[in-house]
């Protein structure tokens, strides 16, 4: 009996440990549907023929938050220009997001991961105090699929930049 509890123990924190691992260039980016922020459905496949970049981040209306989704709102229309989409992922629920979009005039979908799942599937998920949130972490995904950069605790200030350099660089290395 001891025994059949310490491998029940050892299978569980082995579970843990890989649901908890960030996906790496190269891999294929884990597929997902979320709600965005009017409640629709939104599933990273409906993206495929595109690049896409996936952040997560911690809170609406938090002030490296905001900034950071500012940046890639006033950023937008290179993106688009690149074909590229812009989806912010976190944990609050689709009536935080919407409000937020509302009030910061962001024009690209947050999606709302109120059960962690996604965030946990991206190994972006974090501590802070008694609250789960989501690591400031970005995926860019290539219009195949493939992941071709992971940034990990990202500077708000400057990632939209950032994201835009290593997008020209991909695209040009892919044509």
């Amino acid at each position: 009996m001891k025994k059949l509890g310490l491998i029940c123990l050892l299978a569980a924190a082995m579970a843990f440990g890989a649901a908890a691992q960030m996906p790496t260039v190269g891999s294929q980016a884990p597929n997902f549907t979320l709600p965005n922020n009017d409640g629709q459905k939104v599933s990273l496949d409906q993206y495929r023929g595109q690049w896409v970049v996936l952040y997560f981040y911690p809170a609406d209306f938090t002030s490296g938050c905001t900034m950071e989704a500012h940046n890639f709102q006033q950023d937008l229309d290179k993106f688009k220009a690149m074909h590229a989409a812009i989806l912010g992922v976190s944990v609050q629920d689709v009536d935080s997001h919407k409000k937020f979009c509302t009030k910061e005039g962001l024009q690209f979908h947050l999606l709302a991961d109120t059960q962690h799942k996604v965030t946990e599937l991206y190994g972006s998920l974090a501590h802070y105090g008694s609250r789960e949130l989501a690591a400031r972490n970005t995926f860019l995904i290539d219009p195949s699929g493939k992941i071709v950069k992971v940034y990990t605790k990202v500077n708000p200030r400057v990632h939209s930049g950032e994201v835009l350099a290593e997008l020209k660089t991909a695209e040009a290395a892919q044509q």
